[in-house]
């Protein structure tokens, strides 16, 4: 059993394989066993012309002349084999001859094969074109005579001496083929007649007869120079066929004639011969003999030449470099057939189906040389041809696309009907198809335009759950086909019926473009052109132009028919700038406006400057504009130049153009695609500027154009991209082979990759085949396309390629560089990527280096990948501090180091180091020693604030007494060291600068009974505020069992005599204090404190120095001046020391001595340190 099966495997397996391949096999037996070729016949001879055709049976043929079915008649008919047989060839005018091109069309069951070309001609010969003239030449130089004619086949030219037969060549006489009678050495016995004989099957022609007059020669001859008077003429050969380049030349002596190349090839001495004296013959010409041949004729023993060229072109038929070959292809599939020939001219490329021309539609495109069938559909199963043809001939390659179908495919959806929606939208609806309907998994939805030619056909597939779908992306007041499709596994439906229907009207989608003139100072001709039926939507049926001056905002409006495409605006005032605006509309209604076009008006005195030139804008591409004007008939002033204006809608006019008198076009390039842009040009002349005229144009879009029979040009080939900087890439590219030689100009698109906004595009023209692209961004990649722009066409854009451009070196450092000790000799560096964009970083150099290496300049160096952006830094020696720094890197360079950053490294607590060091634990190695050193600065200043807080308070509130000594002694003096109380160094500073603080112009009640003060301004109220006493200070010395460090300083000014009232300070601090406090508040005796500078001015309690306040607690001289003991309040200083007002109380309670803390002094009563560091009291 099992080899029954496996034998029956084996043959299905041969059918499914066997089966297509015989399709592609059994159409190879179409072919052709003899084709026609080219032929010559007399008129009323017969002719027969070969066709036949081997394949499987039946085959049937047919003829075709210049496209035409051949009818059969008694004169032409088909023989048995398949040939075309003519008994008499007629040379009627018109379609009743039987000249023309013949073609034999073969067809079996499989498809239809056309062969090549033949061209059959009626042997003619016409009349002389040139005929040879009579001349007269000196004795011993050189005589020429030419004549030319048309015949089929070429004629055989000869010449007659006084109607005897001259040989084709001797030592002095050359006939060339091409019917010049060439005679060097001429001699009296050459005078005479001449005439040439033209001869072929078809005729024999004598031309008219030339005399030859020989003159004798002059006595002695003078040297002449070599000149030549007969050189070499540009001609195109065919292939094997023979050229002929004549030169001839005269002069004394004798030339000498020589050939080269212009290319420095040497001269095919094989094919190639001199006929004559001097006239190069070529043979069996071939493509390598194409080029530019010199003819030089030279002086014998002179250096004295001269010399003639020509350009010799060889004709070649085509000749196929790429072949089509046979596809088979499931239904709904893609087919592509690609064919290439050469040959010069360059060949066209047709392709047929069946012996029929392919036209493009909405599946089937043709790309130059490439044929793409889309959505194919059983119709296309057929056998295909690349036709190639040029004016030498013509050659055909065949193929065949079988397309392939499954047995339980659906059938067509059925009742397909489409409804009108909007004037973009239309609903199609449809059946599902008869049969296996179950098995559609999905349909397609097909349509296209149904006018024109080139459409694009459009496809949407949907779903199998619905057989309605809404097309909403059509154009208004179009008619659209459509069809559907049906698909399932193993393949697709025929195409459903096709179902017509046309949208509706639509407002118009632009408003005509304004061509605005003025022909006196007061009108202005305002003309448009008709919107195109892509921009109207629909019938126009009428315009609404406005216009308003500049200066005023009232508008005038005019409606005019939808037939009018102009309208004079009179009775308008001169030399004024009008603007106006148009607008068209449909049935449905009023399109959008255009935008406003100004125009100024002429002068009213200006009749002697030149009119408005009358202009005509032309996009040649979508990029380019054509401006081509003429002056106005009725001008007659004169023009010593124009001035061209031009400038995109909504942007400001760019400086004019200056043209001269005689230019008349200029080409505008560079411009955006898609883009409106407003021209005005003028002519202008020694009065002034001349009348201008405006008129505004849109820059098509760069697509190629679909609605023209001619097919686009094919698109730059061989596109390259080269990078070459990090701003820069060099594009380079290869031109199509067509045969137009009109000018040809590139435009060249440049975008990054991704980008999103179309707006950003970069659009570049050139003429050349390469461009270097500029100001582009440093490391990104861009992607280029180029397209080709001729004769009026735009081909598609070229394959795009990318490159991405160099990146820059770094500019700036790695940011955020931290250093960060994780073990004892271990620390982690870290930074960011330097913040720069499109930088690329290829590696990150670390240097770092103890202070001593620093010093010495021994960095140690690290290298890391750029994709990393940290590392480890090992092996560091305890208590040493490191420097550390970062710098990125690429390809193109090194960027700069980043600051440099610092870390301390750990020393062992045995080492005696300061253990501050190590106040954090390792819980908290993320602080590095700027911020620790931050943190600690910052503690110390919340504990400054705090106890000069404490003190402010302390200071306020605390009661002062003092004792009044009533006494006056004249010429007594104690000295501060008599007191009993040593002072120290600063405490003599201090008293250097100590002041009294009532001076002579103060009084003060001693007897008792008030507590009034007296001053020179009047008394003084007191301050009862300040009378409380703080228990902390009533006392000295009470607390003795306590360990009391006392810091006391007295100093005294005094005069001679004079008894002094002092105040005693001191300050109890506890041993038990910290250290920082006690580092805070200095040791016994500081007056640094106290030691400020004159100038310096202390801030009150809000923080806040007032400049008036300040002038008040200023020092000063003057017996009148208040000294800044009384005055530290009003100053908005510290109130240690009380208002002035607290004298009466001072005085008063001089029983008790308050003793003051130096501290105090120093740090809470900043503006009184500054002027004494000790209380006197002069009485």
């Amino acid at each position: 059993m099992a080899p029954v099966k496996r034998k029956l495997y084996q043959r299905l397996l041969f059918f499914a394989v066997f089966l297509p391949i015989s399709g592609v096999l059994c159409f190879s037996e179409l072919f052709f066993i003899k084709e026609p070729h080219d032929v010559t016949v007399m008129r009323k001879e017969a002719v027969i012309l070969d066709c036949q055709a081997h394949g499987e049976a039946p085959i049937d043929v047919r003829w075709l002349k210049n496209g035409v079915k051949v009818v059969e008649n008694e004169r032409v008919y088909l023989l048995s084999n398949g040939s075309l047989y003519i008994s008499e060839v007629e040379s009627r005018r018109g379609d009743k001859s039987d000249e023309g091109f013949y073609q034999c069309l073969a067809q079996n069951k499989y498809g239809a094969i056309l062969s090549q070309k033949a061209r059959l001609t009626i042997a003619s010969i016409s009349s002389f074109a040139i005929q040879p003239t009579s001349i007269v030449v000196t004795e011993g130089s050189v005589a020429r005579f030419s004549c030319k004619i048309s015949a089929h086949p070429p004629p055989i030219i000869t010449w007659e001496f006084n109607r005897v037969t001259l040989p084709l060549t001797t030592e002095r006489i050359t006939v060339l083929p091409s019917g010049v009678l060439q005679i060097h050495g001429v001699q009296r016995a050459d005078a005479g007649n001449y005439r040439c004989i033209t001869t072929n099957i078809a005729s024999r022609r004598r031309s008219m007869e030339a005399y030859l007059t020989v003159t004798p020669a002059p006595s002695p001859q003078l040297p002449q120079r070599p000149r030549i008077i007969a050189g070499p003429q540009n001609i195109s050969v065919s292939l094997h066929q023979s050229a002929i380049l004549e030169c001839m030349a005269t002069g004394n002596p004798r030339p000498i004639i020589s050939w080269s190349r212009a290319d420095s090839k040497s001269i095919d001495v094989y094919n190639t011969k001199v006929l004559g004296n001097g006239n190069l013959i070529i043979t069996d010409i071939k493509p390598q003999h194409g080029g530019v041949y010199m003819c030089r004729a030279t002086t014998p023993g002179t250096r004295n030449y001269t010399v003639a060229s020509a350009n010799v072109t060889v004709l070649a038929p085509p000749s196929l470099v790429e072949w089509p070959e046979s596809l088979t292809r499931p239904r709904a599939g893609t087919a592509r057939f690609v064919c290439q020939a050469e040959g010069v001219p360059t060949p066209q490329i047709t392709w047929l189906k069946n012996g029929e021309k392919v036209h493009s539609n909405g599946r089937i495109k043709m790309y130059n040389s490439k044929l793409v069938i889309n959505q194919i559909i059983p119709e296309d199963d057929a056998i295909y041809q690349c036709q190639a043809e040029n004016e030498q001939g013509s050659v055909l390659s065949m193929a065949r696309l079988i397309v392939v179908m499954s047995e339980d495919r659906p059938s067509a959806p059925r009742n397909i009907r489409a409804d009108t929606v909007s004037s973009s939208a239309i609903l199609l609806a449809w059946e599902r198809p008869l049969y296996n309907a179950d098995k559609v998994i999905a349909y397609s939805v097909h349509y296209m335009k149904a006018e024109g030619l080139n459409n694009e056909e459009y496809q949407v597939v949907i779903g199998n759950d619905t057989t309605r779908y809404i097309i909403d992306d059509l154009e208004p007041a179009r008619n659209y086909t459509f069809y559907v499709v049906a698909y399932m596994p193993m393949g697709a439906s025929r195409m459903s019926d096709h179902m017509f229907q046309h949208t509706l009207e639509d407002v118009p989608l632009r408003a005509p473009e304004l061509s605005l003139t003025s022909s006196s100072p007061t009108d202005i001709q305002v003309s448009w052109q008709p919107l195109p039926d892509k921009l109207s939507r629909g019938r126009v049926s009428g315009y609404r132009l406005s216009y308003r001056t500049s200066a005023e905002s009232t508008v005038s409006q005019i409606e005019l028919p939808g037939e009018k495409t102009q309208h004079l605006l009179e009775n308008l005032q001169p030399d004024t700038i009008y603007l106006l605006r148009i607008v068209a509309a449909t049935s449905i209604g009023w399109g959008e406006q255009s935008a406003w076009t100004s125009h100024r008006t002429p002068k009213a005195s200006s009749a002697r400057v030149p009119l408005a030139p009358e202009l005509h804008l032309e996009p040649l591409n979508c990029t380019t504009i054509l401006a081509r004007w003429q002056l106005a008939p009725r001008n007659s002033a004169s023009v010593q130049g124009y001035r061209l204006f031009y400038h995109e809608e909504s942007q400001s006019e760019n400086a004019p153009v200056q043209l001269s008198a005689s230019d008349h076009t200029h080409t505008i390039g560079g411009l955006d695609p898609r883009k409106k842009y407003h021209v005005k040009l003028l002519a202008y002349n020694f009065v002034g500027d001349g009348y201008q005229a405006d008129q505004t144009i849109s820059t098509p879009g760069c697509v190629s154009v679909r609605d023209r029979l001619v097919p686009p040009p094919p698109p730059p080939h061989n596109v390259y991209a080269k990078t070459n900087s990090s701003t820069a890439v060099f594009l380079h590219w290869g031109r199509p082979a067509f045969t137009s030689s009109n000018s040809v100009n590139y435009t060249v698109r440049c975008n990054p990759v991704g980008l999103q906004n179309a707006s950003l595009v970069l659009y570049l023209q050139t003429n050349e085949q390469s461009l270097l692209v500029r100001d582009l961004e440093p490391n990104t990649k861009y992607e280029f396309a180029i397209r080709l722009h001729i004769d009026l066409l735009s081909s598609p854009w070229s394959p795009v390629v990318y490159q991405s451009t160099f990146p820059e070196a770094p500019m700036l450092p790695p940011s955020n560089v931290k250093v960060t000790l994780i073990e004892e000799d271990t620390a982690l560096v870290s930074w960011k990527p330097p913040e720069e964009p499109n930088l690329a970083v290829t590696r990150y150099t670390i240097l770092y280096a103890s202070r001593n290496a620093w010093i010495a300049g021994e960095w140690q160096v690290l290298q890391k990948e750029g994709s990393i952006t940290m590392a480890l830094l090992e092996n560091l020696k305890p208590g040493q501090i490191y420097f550390v720094k970062v710098s990125a890197s690429n390809n193109m360079g090194d960027g700069p180091f980043s600051h440099t950053a610092e870390l301390t490294v750990r020393a062992d607590h045995s080492s005696g180091l300061d253990p501050r060091l190590s106040l954090f634990s390792d819980g908290f190695y993320h602080l590095d020693q700027k911020s620790m050193t931050g943190i600690t600065v910052g503690v110390c200043i919340a504990f400054i604030c705090i106890i000069i807080c404490a003190f402010i308070i302390v200071c306020r509130g605390k009661n002062r007494k003092s004792s009044a000594v009533k006494m006056y002694r004249e010429g007594v003096s104690t000295p501060a060291s008599a007191a009993g109380h040593p002072v120290s160094e600063g405490q003599a500073e201090n008293a250097d600068v100590t002041v009294p603080i009532m001076s002579q112009n103060h009084f003060i009640d001693a007897k008792g009974g008030s507590n009034l003060i007296i001053n020179s301004l009047g008394p003084v109220q007191p301050n009862t505020e300040r009378k409380k006493k703080w228990f902390s200070f009533n006392s000295n010395g009470k607390n003795d069992s306590k360990v009391v460090q006392s810091m006391r300083h007295v100093t005294s000014s005094f005069q001679p005599g004079t008894t002094m009232l002092t105040y005693e300070e001191e300050l109890s601090i506890s041993p038990d204090q910290p250290s920082t406090l006690r580092a805070l508040l200095g040791r016994p005796g500081d007056s640094e404190g106290s030691s400020s500078s004159e100038g310096s001015h202390a801030t009150g309690d809000s923080g806040r120095y007032s400049h008036d306040e300040t002038e008040m607690t200023n020092l000063s001289s003057s017996p009148s001046s208040r000294q800044p003991s009384l005055s530290a309040e009003d100053s908005g200083g510290s109130d240690c020391s009380g208002p002035a007002e607290e004298q009466s109380e001072l005085t008063e309670e001089s029983q008790t001595d308050l003793k003051f803390v130096e501290s105090v002094e120093n740090g809470c009563c900043h503006h009184e340190a500054q002027s004494s560091s000790q209380y006197a009291l002069s009485l």
